[in-house]
């Protein structure tokens, strides 16, 4: 048993399945999520807690675990001091931020915020969506939700609610008149945990591979044979703040030439490259992309 441990926080639901899935991707093995709160994972070095995720930055705040992964939205709900590592830029279905919405039944005659002066708002996040109506000096009855706030939203006058891509909103005829605020994962650490040399070499390891699995999600490698005499026009189609990686092959007439790009450059320039004298280009999936 290793004498230095690292009590690492986990998000149960929402954010369980694409957290575990980056965490694999950047090279580590967790097993037993389905049947533990405390799954197992190939380092020693590292315990994991499975906490909703709700809850983690009060634990990471009062040293309950030394770090932990949470929305920037229940920082802010939980009034935390923590210590932010890094923000991560993966959330439930995409990479896009998720974002908390106003939102009412389309048959509603809501239009704007305004227009719910002395009304009842429904929402899991109270204390942001009470500062966001009192920033605009409108008096609602904030009520809080233990979920399936869709549903309330004919009970009462609005909810505030969770969306990534509008889907639900729109799966319960709901219409959103106004966005709260944006939410993306955030790594956090408590902030003594942070001044421990062990603990806080052992979050900056994690970051950089969390980081770099993330960024090879939207990259690929490129790799292909170029003819000498053609060198010079592949290299203008290939993007100008990237230094490719060139070889020399057994044929002395030919090269090869290789370099990471965003996946939505390489649609782009392969074929482009094939017209300018490429030949045998590869593109293949990358694990981690550290910058």
């Amino acid at each position: 048993m290793p004498k230095q441990i690292l009590k690492l926080g986990i998000p149960k639901g929402s954010l369980e399945k694409a957290t575990l899935e980056l965490f694999e991707k950047a090279g580590f093995h967790i097993t037993g999520y389905e049947r533990s709160y405390f799954p197992q994972i190939d380092d020693a070095e590292i315990q994991l807690i499975m906490l909703r995720a709700q809850e983690i930055s009060q634990y990471v705040e009062d040293g309950t675990i030394d770090a932990g992964f949470t929305g920037h939205d229940w920082i802010l709900e939980n009034k935390s001091s923590v210590h932010e590592v890094c923000q991560l830029l993966y959330s439930k279905a995409t990479s896009n931020p998720a974002r908390w919405v106003l939102a009412v039944p389309n048959e509603s005659k809501v239009k704007k915020p305004q227009d719910l002066r002395n009304g009842i708002v429904s929402t899991e996040l109270v204390s942001v969506t009470k500062k966001y109506f009192k920033s605009k000096k409108i008096n609602v009855k904030v009520e809080f939700s233990w979920g399936a706030t869709e549903v309330k939203a004919r009970l009462v006058d609005a909810i505030v609610e969770l969306t990534e891509t509008g889907s639900s909103i729109r799966a319960n005829n709901l219409r959103i008149i106004d966005t709260i605020m944006s939410s993306t994962t955030r790594f956090i650490a408590n902030k003594k945990a942070w001044t421990d040399k062990f603990k806080r070499e052992k979050i900056e390891n994690i970051s950089i591979l969390l980081n770099a699995a993330i960024d090879a999600k939207t990259t690929v490698g490129l790799k292909m044979n170029v003819r000498k005499d053609s060198i010079a026009k592949v290299l203008k189609i290939l993007p100008a703040e990237k230094s490719p990686t060139i070889s020399s092959l057994a044929d002395s007439d030919f090269v090869a030439v290789e370099v990471v790009v965003d996946t939505t450059v390489e649609r782009a320039i392969v074929p482009k490259l094939k017209r300018a004298g490429a030949s045998g280009i590869i593109t293949y999936p990358l694990n981690k992309v550290i910058h």
